[in-house]
């Protein structure tokens, strides 16, 4: 069920903190009076701000620094525990940018190298995620915001990937989806682990401009496969770019933006 009507992004090729994004979830329909019924569920695609803002938030501006959550920790913080035990979405996206310092994930200062990762078939990837509802504390008169917002789950990177940077997004395999989503199936464990070697070969590794380094450029010329000056291809790096193919409207992305570096 697609609930974004209007909502709904346009295709966005260099999404920053606190853009909106599409998100698949799973939930308890309610009846008028806000009541669940926890017979059945159901799945829709929803827009949701990235960058998570817990419910007891005093405001909701510490939400651009949340846009990750560690997969092995996010159940023990307060900001991601209670959004990872029930409120799990699915992020599509056809990649995420990162950036390899010369030298490699372990270099040290100098120049970066953007590179986009994104699947060689084509295909959305699914990032794992948490979302969360804050609404504005009431009490003075004023109309109560309500904001919706989410996080990228991250992990160790896998293969290739860990050259660039030893973290990387939770992706998650088609079989896996529905178990993730099931808001009645506690934290699941096993799906928090890295993904598997045999899905990250799926990924391809391309260098592309720098015009990525400022999220004010925008257009399907970010995605060009660029050369690497003045140096030999090495494989790639990682930002967060969370968004769908440009067929579904969305376009894609971290506990902090530079977490997954």
């Amino acid at each position: 069920m697609d609930t974004t009507g209007d909502e709904a992004p346009e295709v966005d090729y260099n999404v920053a903190p606190t853009k909106p994004v599409l998100a698949v979830v799973q939930r308890h329909p309610r009846d008028a009076d806000g009541t669940p019924e926890r017979s059945r569920t159901e799945r829709s695609v929803r827009v949701l701000r990235w960058g998570l803002v817990p419910s007891w938030a005093k405001d909701p501006s510490g939400g651009s620094r949340m846009i990750n959550a560690r997969a092995e920790t996010a159940a023990e913080k307060p900001t991601f525990r209670k959004a990872l035990a029930s409120r799990r979405c699915l992020m599509p996206a056809t990649g995420w940018y990162e950036w390899m310092r010369a030298g490699g994930a372990g270099g040290g200062s100098g120049s970066k190298q953007p590179y986009f990762v994104t699947g060689t078939d084509g295909a959305s990837l699914a990032m794992a995620g948490v979302w969360e509802f804050w609404r504005t504390p009431g009490g003075d008169g004023t109309a109560s915001e309500t904001l919706i917002t989410c996080a990228v789950l991250t992990t160790d990177a896998v293969g290739p990937l860990a050259r660039i940077h030893h973290r990387m997004p939770l992706l998650l395999a088609a079989d896996r989806w529905g178990e993730w989503l099931d808001p009645d199936a506690g934290v699941p464990a096993g799906l928090l682990a890295p993904p598997s070697a045999e899905l990250v070969a799926g990924l391809e590794l391309r260098p592309v401009s720098a015009l990525v380094n400022n999220v004010r450029n925008q257009g399907p010329e970010l995605l060009v496969p660029a050369e690497i000056a003045g140096r030999e291809a090495d494989p790639p790096a990682l930002e967060l770019d969370l968004r769908a193919p440009a067929d579904t409207r969305a376009g894609a992305p971290a506990e902090t933006p530079a977490d997954p570096r």
